[in-house]
């Protein structure tokens, strides 16, 4: 395919690009734009200017796209996470698992503990900006009662709010990250491991260090372990590598008991709190099946051959495959502020070089998780920080020099990359 025909395939991204990137970059504000909104205008543009076939054909093609079976996948995944977090977040399992990993913290670990009780948060609820909304007022009140730094007592938060953005079993990276690379989620996880946890157990360390002086405040309230359990059971059960639907129905189940035995709700509420939670997921689904329709329509035209031609002209080996991989999410999450459209965006292309380079699909679904996640640790406006700093009233900018699992997540995949770490997962 010629340069001309190429960037005529390719059209739709860039419309998308332009409506979104560059209207949010004159208006200095990247949430002024909704993704769903660029996306729709692109959608129709790429029906519309398609050359194959009548308005009809192109239309399937595009409805073809956005019910694919890996997107309808990843939309009862999504709808059954949402349920699950806004259930057990209503009867109050986040501020029981608060409570009982700030009362099993010795002294002078108030750093390194809250940054593993976020890190077990994440993990558990597979949301960075939900367990960044749970836990930065703690982080404030921390900040205010010991001294430390906020800017410092924030940035722990949201590290450990993306450990589990990109680990746990149940986060929306996740789920597109080895549905689009065709992987099971046991798998990735302990591919991806061997990444995440050596910077987790660093930066751990560095906590403790600079947390040494600090003596840690009382625990004003009793932990309710009954609340403990619906995380617990998730984690435990995703861990044994039980189908993710049936891990989330299984935590929906124990929310549903325990609400009810508590009194936080009757079977009605609990309705009404799974109706929220799926709602909140509702610009994400959209976003999603938008995305798709527009792939598969870009796909059909050719685009997506020629961006794999171009880029994997300058490729030699896994290596390189890999770099480009990671460079490619990276860029993308730069321009859509976020991180799993970033994954579903180029998850198709990534595949498609995967395959050609012997990739295995499990690196490369930890490539896509790894670089997407700390780039949206990084960029002041993410969600992510945005919603730290109005929780805080802190500018963005201050949090950025203490953002340092980001950064060091970020450093340490390069490596893993050129060193082409970890071994075992190199073969073809």
């Amino acid at each position: 395919m010629n340069n001309k025909n190429g960037i005529i395939a390719l059209s739709p991204l860039i419309v998308f690009i332009l409506i979104y990137l560059v209207t949010s970059i004159i208006a200095q504000d990247f949430y002024k734009v909704p993704i769903s909104t660029a996306f729709l205008i692109s959608g129709i543009y790429a029906i519309m200017s398609s050359r194959r076939g009548n308005l009809n054909e192109r239309i399937r093609v595009f409805s073809k796209g956005a019910s694919t079976e890996n997107i309808m996948l990843m939309i009862w995944i999504f709808m059954l996470a949402g349920a699950f977090a806004n259930t057990a977040k209503d009867i109050g399992c986040v501020d029981a698992t608060v409570n009982f990993m700030l009362s099993v913290l010795p002294d002078n670990m108030i750093l390194a503990g809250l940054f593993i009780s976020t890190c077990f948060i994440s993990l558990s609820i597979g949301t960075s900006v939900g367990t960044i909304v749970a836990l930065t007022p703690i982080a404030v009140g921390l900040a205010q009662t010991t001294g430390v730094n906020i800017n410092l007592m924030v940035a722990i938060v949201i590290g450990g709010a993306f450990f589990g953005d990109n680990l746990s079993f149940i986060s929306d990276t996740t789920v597109a990250a080895t549905t689009s690379q065709e992987c099971n989620m046991k798998d990735k996880f302990r591919a991806n491991s061997y990444i995440v946890f050596p910077v987790a157990l660093i930066i751990f360390i560095v906590y403790i260090i600079l947390g040494f002086d600090i003596n840690k405040p009382p625990v004003v309230s009793q932990t309710e372990f009954s609340k403990i359990l619906p995380y617990m059971a998730v984690f435990i059960t995703a861990l044994l590598g039980i189908n993710v639907i049936v891990v989330l129905m299984v935590g929906l189940i124990l929310t549903a008991i325990i609400g009810i035995i508590n009194g936080s709700y009757d079977i009605f509420g609990w309705f009404a709190s799974m109706g929220t939670g799926i709602q909140s997921m509702s610009e994400l689904i959209i976003i999603t099946m938008l995305a798709g329709g527009l792939f598969e329509i870009v796909n059909k035209n050719g685009g997506v051959e020629y961006i794999i031609s171009k880029i994997t002209s300058h490729i030699h080996g896994k290596r390189g495959a890999e770099l480009v991989i990671g460079i490619m999410v990276a860029a993308v999450n730069i321009c859509t502020a976020n991180n799993t459209v970033a994954i579903i965006t180029v998850g198709g292309i990534a595949r498609k070089i995967s395959l050609k380079y012997g990739v295995d699909n499990r690196k490369t679904a930890c490539i896509l998780d790894t670089f997407s996640c700390c780039m949206q640790g990084i960029i002041p406006y993410g969600a992510q920080i945005l919603t730290v700093a109005n929780l805080a009233r802190i500018n963005p900018i201050d949090i950025m020099p203490y953002l340092y699992y980001p950064y060091a997540l970020g450093v340490f995949a390069l490596l893993c990359i050129y060193f082409r770490f970890p071994a075992s997962y190199n073969k073809k």
